[in-house]
């Protein structure tokens, strides 16, 4: 069962962040090696393959919830890159982050605005 959540969260990662997912695996095998299969089997095998949210959908509602939780900007850059990587345009994104204004006021806010500015950026 293990190796079959690893496989399907590997695709799943895959399909969403392309080569970025795999570098920020890749980046924790020499400190934290269980973390990144962690992430891998859990967020990606069990979360990410349920049946109801599409994968814009589901990227949507994880940088609404980034925004919210704040300090999250290395995270929002990846998560903004798999956006637009499954197709959400550049202007849905800013969108989403406005939309978050009311609830989780401006300094949030513009640190997402800031973290789609320097992820829009790169070629």
């Amino acid at each position: 069962m293990e190796k079959n959540r690893l496989e399907i969260g590997s695709r799943n990662l895959a399909q969403i962040d392309g080569a970025g997912g795999e570098a920020v695996i890749q980046s924790l095998r020499d400190i934290a090696p269980d973390l990144g299969r962690y992430l891998v089997e859990f967020a990606f095998g069990d979360i990410y393959d349920r049946p109801t949210l599409s994968l814009p959908e589901r990227e949507m509602i994880t940088l609404a919830s980034l925004l919210t939780a704040g300090g999250c900007e290395a995270q929002l850059e990846v998560h903004i890159a798999a956006a637009l990587h499954v197709g959400i345009p550049k202007e849905k994104i800013i969108e989403i982050f406005l939309q978050c204004i009311p609830y989780t006021g401006f300094p949030k806010v513009l640190n997402a605005v800031f973290a789609a500015k320097k992820v829009f950026s790169k070629p």
